[in-house]
């Protein structure tokens, strides 16, 4: 049984991202359809969607059970990160935990 405290993935989903899912699936997942729809080019509009399922992989796994690194690693998939910035931040902020332990 889960634990309802526990949050599902899709708490974490920015509003933006959940009407990009939504616009998806009215568009019955052509991406054609859908990158006419955002007025962005295919591998535009494929880009934001490889990212959206890296960044829901990351929101769904269970073994990450820290908030903040959760939101750390979904915005390093979701492109707003560059992997330098990413390790420092996850790096001081893995460190800074174990000060507190």
């Amino acid at each position: 049984m889960s634990d309802p405290a526990k949050k599902n993935w899709m708490d974490f989903l920015e509003d933006e991202d959940l009407a990009f899912i939504k616009r998806f699936m009215l568009f019955s997942g052509s991406l054609k359809d859908l990158a006419d729809a955002y007025n962005v080019s295919y591998p535009t509009l494929r880009l934001r969607l490889d990212r959206l399922i890296d960044k829901i992989k990351i929101l769904d796994n269970q073994r990450i059970d820290d908030d903040f690194e959760r939101q750390l690693r979904a915005h390093f998939a979701d492109g707003r990160l560059d992997s330098q910035i990413f390790k420092k931040l996850l790096t001081a902020y893995q460190n800074q935990k174990k000060g507190t332990k």
